[in-house]
């Protein structure tokens, strides 16, 4: 009889939670459809749609549960935080939050979940996912959009858009450690990993930047920004004018972080940890008669646990592309459903036993 137990998560890039020993399993790329009441489903193997969850409208963030077994998707339309059956796909649960949701993170023990809530003043919901309650809503000063858990599992990392603020969260004592202004909006963002494990710098996206700030953790400052190249597009990125980057990642072997652009309709790759341009990608368009052609609007990042291959929603599209990393081609576009945008990664690790 074949079993799953355990997982791996990468959750917007980020290395979350592995359990060992196990072999390494199904590798499962998951898709929310932001316009839909849909969560797509790929199989990396095959690059083919194997499960549709349905049934949460406007679903926002998408992150799982250590053993694999459960889904958590940040609802919009209900303002809760659904848990969902992974192998049915059917919603068991929904937990009611302070406010309108976007979107989650998982703690690194996997006992918690992590929401921001998009309401001003502000707070990031701790909901604790044994005991399925809405544990703590922490004050921030904005209304959250992106929430991060640190590789180390210390810290999570959160941005306001509305407030330009990035909000750090002390994980065991569940309280600000510390905060930092900026001259925009917080996006996306990525965490590198010191040698130690440690938390060494963090690339945000932020509104009206086509490119990344550079945040040294430690010295809880920026540091520099990165700007992308300019690139021959002649795409119409259809009015993501105010935010012409919003998808980055860092793969999980630590030595690159991808960035995507609408203007440029492209992902862009960097070398860590020069932060030296490797090249770029161009993404899928949409040409219709008689106008510019349509860009792919890409949105977030998320890679297989081997670097091998990177996933990029491509929201005007309706679509995934995988992108090989070595060669840096596409190598299939996925249909999925309408305005898809954040993505993550889940890795079930599989034991066989004879009965």
């Amino acid at each position: 009889m074949k079993t799953y137990r355990g997982c791996l998560v990468i959750a917007g890039a980020l290395v979350a939670f592995a359990i060992a020993p196990a072999a390494a399993g199904p590798v499962r790329i998951y898709i929310t459809d932001s316009a839909a009441d849909t969560v797509h489903v790929i199989d990396a193997a095959t690059n083919k749609v194997v499960q549709v969850i349905r049934g949460i409208e406007a679903p926002h963030g998408v992150t799982f549960s250590p053993d694999g077994a459960r889904v958590y998707v940040s609802n919009e339309s209900t303002d809760t935080l659904d848990v969902v059956d992974r192998k049915s796909g059917k919603v068991i649960k929904k937990i009611a939050l302070s406010g309108h949701p976007n979107n989650i993170a998982v703690s690194k023990d996997g006992g918690r979940v992590v929401v921001c809530i998009r309401d001003d003043p502000g707070t990031l919901d701790v909901v604790d996912v044994n005991a399925l309650t809405l544990k703590k809503s922490i004050p921030v000063k904005g209304g959250l959009h992106n929430v991060y858990v640190t590789p180390d599992g210390k810290y999570a990392a959160a941005g306001s858009v509305r407030k330009n603020r990035l909000t750090i969260v002390d994980m065991a004592s569940e309280e600000i450690a510390w905060d930092l202004p900026f001259d925009n909006g917080l996006r996306p963002m990525a965490i590198e990993a010191a040698p130690d494990g440690s938390t060494s710098r963090l690339f945000i996206q932020l509104s009206g930047l086509n490119g990344f700030a550079v945040v040294d953790f430690a010295q809880r400052k920026e540091v520099s920004r990165v700007v992308f190249p300019d690139v021959a597009s002649d795409t119409d990125p259809n009015g993501r004018g105010s935010t012409p980057a919003h998808g980055i990642g860092v793969a999980p072997d630590g030595k690159t972080v991808w960035a995507d652009s609408a203007d440029a309709n492209a992902v862009f790759a960097y070398s860590l940890p020069d932060l030296k341009l490797i090249g770029h990608v161009a993404l899928p368009e949409l040409k219709l008669p008689g106008r510019v052609p349509i860009g792919a609007v890409p949105n977030w990042i998320t890679f297989t646990p081997d670097s091998k291959t990177l996933y990029v929603s491509n929201s005007t599209l309706n679509s995934v592309s995988a992108i090989d990393v070595a060669s840096l081609k596409i190598v299939a576009t996925i249909p999925v459903g309408q305005v898809p945008k954040r993505n993550g990664t889940l890795v079930l690790h599989e034991q066989t036993a004879e009965r």
